[in-house]
Formats: C-alpha cells, structure tokens, sequence
C-alpha cells in the first residue's frame, strides 16, 4: 500500500511486453523442413537447403525465386550460393531479424525490399554480397538489382566535391533507369557475360557519381578502364 502512494505512476503504467526472441528450435524445426529434398542431389543428413528445397520456400513465403528481395534474404543469411543456405546462417540470420516461422519470414519481406530501396548502406551491402553469385551471370543480377535500387534512393546521386571541398547545393540529376538498358546493351556488344569483383564493386560507385550528361566522367581511374582491362 505504501508503494502504491509513493509511485503511484509505476501501478498505473501499461505492462510493456519486451518482444519474445527467435526460437533457435523452432528455425531448425523449419530448416529440416527444406533440407535434403532429392537424396540424390543433396545430402538428407546435411546441413544444408538446397535449389529445390529453396523452391519449395519460395511457394511458402508466397515469392517469385527471381524477386529481388530474395538476395536481400541471402545476404541476412550469409548464403554461400544461389538457392543455397547453411543451416548457421539460417539460424543466425533469422534470429537476427527476430523471426521464426513461416508467416514472420513472409511478413518481413516486403521491409526488406523497401528497405533495398531505399537504404544506400543496405543496398550496397546487398549489391557486394550478391558477386558470390554474379561471377559469371553479372548482368542477370544487375537486371535485379539497379532498377530496385533506382526505384528508391539506394542509387541517389552523390555530388562530386569541388576542388576546396565544397559540395554543390544544385539539383544535379544522376543515373537514369534507361541508362542499365545501354549499360546491358555495351555489355552484349563486347561480349562481357561475367566481371571481377572490382569492377563489380566499382560499377556501383560510377553509378552513383556520375550525372545525368555524363560530364564528370572521367576515363582514367574508372571503371571502363578496369573493364577493358578484364
């Protein structure tokens, strides 16, 4: 009684309900689940999801296996390769984004995919991962990748700094959508099907730096150069 008249406040507060953690049983529970699908091309007893078990994921959580939010769940888990997930970075990976069924896996995506959108940092993260599996298909995954960037501010502009530093207050227009069609078609035309990782990484600064008329382009130090190069 004593307490109550010397807090009354603590009493009258709402109960707050601290957000129950991921179960590590319940993530593996769901991994076994799509682990081991094929006998024959996986290993049941593994540790493992493999292609086809990541198919059968995909129709759960109710997605295309191509949607570009997908390689936003790759790099959560540490996928090691395409349609590929180790049971550690299931577990760890959920857990870390606080879910551990089915329907909290389908419900965190599209945060995900806005997140991709719009977070330059994320974006990026996302776009460095993803070279694990773009060695050789580079343009497949760009054709995922820039236009979802592009769509929000992951791809914003960044103004160059003049010469004593200052960054120009003036609306400068950077990368346009229709400028990764032109990207792809110079890449058809010399015959580039897979890049290394530094002009992977490198495309996406050039993307981000330079304007809309390509006037601050400058040949050496850049990514074409790199490009013929490999």
């Amino acid at each position: 009684m004593d307490a109550y008249y010397n807090n009354p406040h603590e009493f009258n507060a709402p109960t707050r309900h601290q957000p129950v953690p991921a179960s590590g049983s319940k993530l593996t529970t769901v991994f076994n689940k799509y682990k081991g699908l094929i006998s024959f091309l996986c290993d049941p007893d593994g540790d493992e999801i493999t292609v086809d078990g990541t198919i059968k994921l995909c129709g759960d959580l109710v997605v295309d296996p191509e949607d570009v939010v997908l390689l936003a769940v790759a790099f959560e888990l540490k996928s090691p390769g395409i349609g590929r997930w180790t049971k550690q970075g299931w577990t760890e990976g959920w857990k870390a984004l606080g879910v551990d069924s089915i329907p909290a896996m389908r419900a965190i995506l599209p945060q995900l995919r806005a997140k991709l959108s719009n977070d330059p940092t994320y974006f990026r993260k996302v776009y460095n991962h993803t070279f694990n599996f773009a060695i050789d298909t580079a343009q497949a995954f760009w054709a995922l990748l820039l236009p979802h960037g592009l769509k929000g501010s992951a791809l914003s502009h960044i103004k160059d700094e003049s010469s004593d530093g200052d960054v120009s207050m003036e609306y400068e227009e950077g990368w346009k959508p229709e400028y990764v069609e032109w990207w792809f078609d110079f890449l058809s035309e010399k015959g580039v099907k897979g890049v290394s990782k530094d002009t992977w990484v490198m495309f996406l600064d050039f993307l981000r730096s330079i304007d809309s008329k390509f006037s601050n382009y400058n040949l050496e130090g850049r990514i074409w150069f790199y490009l013929w190069e490999s």
